[in-house]
């Protein structure tokens, strides 16, 4: 009999580095396709990209069964939609541009506390306190399901001890090319003040034990870099990048052009 797969939240707690990679194309062949390259999960990003829910669900449910995790970013803080996202199949939401404790509040009201809601959950989550038979259904419920903070603004850099003071919390995804940009400094991610930033973060986060995410369209270098660092979930490139890329690239050799080098310039919908 096989052995059940790890779920993400068990590869954190047991130390693992997590890859996987940005999924654009709700294609139902790609999960095939995905399944052989050695990724622990994919990332649907409902900000930027124009899923509606019905295709997210269709994905989520196909990479499930193809035993790939589902993490999903919702467009926006919204505690009803990440509940959704959840339903739909998702392992895990991320919440984008997170400011403050409320929309954090809400997140892990959606996630941890599932299915409850309206004056139960508020009253629940300001006392912090469950009878016993509530608390194991819910643990139950929401078994393995990932609460994950999306950092990208000075503001939430600013206010980080404060919104990371929640044990729910699981993770912080760092957004490189909104944090750069709300910086000053945009996509300067060698530049000093982002890369103390970005450390600051991580050290943070990981005083607390969360695991830290974040997402680049270049080589595997860059990653490599925030790996040793002490980022432990990787958003590598996406579908999309890499076909340009690798178009791009192989056009260039085809017209006697270029060569077999791969060019790291990214389409702009990938600067997430």
């Amino acid at each position: 009999m096989s052995k059940r797969n790890l779920s993400l939240l068990e590869k954190l707690q047991n130390g693992k580095l997590i890859c996987g990679t940005c999924i654009t194309n709700p294609n139902p062949v790609w999960p095939s396709i995905v399944k052989a390259c050695d990724l622990d999960f994919v990332f649907i990003d409902t900000e930027h990209i124009p899923l509606d829910r019905s295709v997210v669900a269709s994905m989520c449910q196909s990479y499930s069964l193809a035993g790939i995790d589902p993490i999903v970013r919702i467009s926006k803080p919204d505690k009803y939609r990440a509940s959704q996202t959840l339903d739909d199949g998702a392992a895990a939401v991320v919440v984008p541009y997170v400011e403050n404790y409320q929309e954090v509040l809400d997140l892990i009201g959606a996630v941890k506390y599932r299915p409850l809601k309206g004056v139960q959950l508020e009253k629940v989550l300001s006392e912090n306190k469950l009878n016993d038979k509530l608390e194991k259904y819910l643990d139950a419920y929401n078994k393995d399901r990932l609460c994950i903070v999306n950092i990208e603004s000075t503001p939430a850099v600013e206010k980080l001890d404060q919104l990371l003071d929640y044990k729910h919390v699981d993770a912080v995804f760092i957004g490189p090319h909104d944090l750069s940009v709300n910086m000053g400094i945009p996509e300067e991610y060698d530049h000093p003040l982002f890369i103390e930033t970005v450390q600051s973060i991580i050290r943070k986060a990981r005083e607390k034990t969360y695991g830290v995410a974040i997402h680049f369209s270049e080589d595997p270098g860059r990653q490599l870099y925030w790996i040793d660092k002490g980022v432990n979930i990787v958003v590598h490139s996406s579908d999309l990048a890499m076909f340009h890329q690798r178009l791009k690239a192989d056009m260039k050799v085809l017209r006697g052009t270029g060569n077999m080098d791969i060019e790291n310039d990214t389409p702009i919908i990938q600067k997430i």
